[in-house]
């Protein structure tokens, strides 16, 4: 199966989770898996949330994120991986002048 996020009408989104600022995003899901290729623009950020029922991976495609990872700041880059486990907390900011571009995959466990 080819996910072609070129043909996936872009949502902008205004305090994604309850943070501030604007993310763009094109979304796929079905009953297990989602899949985003997103935008988070200069000054932007998620809210804190917990991720209870899945886990993420969030690949940095483009730009550097700073990550809140249970308590912990972890800042990562364009070819870095940033995992948050089911039953753990995050939250991510772009505190740099430049857009970051990443794809976040959130396995669902049913």
């Amino acid at each position: 199966m080819v996910i072609d996020f070129n043909t996936i009408e872009e949502a902008k989104v205004m305090g994604f989770k309850g943070g501030q600022g604007e993310l763009d995003t094109r979304n796929f899901a079905d009953e297990k898996v989602k899949i985003m290729k997103s935008v988070l623009t200069p000054g932007a950020s998620s809210g804190n949330h917990v991720h209870e029922e899945n886990c993420e991976v969030m690949y940095i495609l483009e730009g550097e994120m700073t990550y809140h990872y249970d308590g912990r700041v972890e800042v990562v880059k364009a070819g870095q991986v940033h995992y948050c486990p089911k039953g753990h907390s995050h939250y991510f900011e772009n505190l740099t002048d430049q857009n970051v571009v990443y794809l976040a995959i959130v396995a669902e466990h049913h």
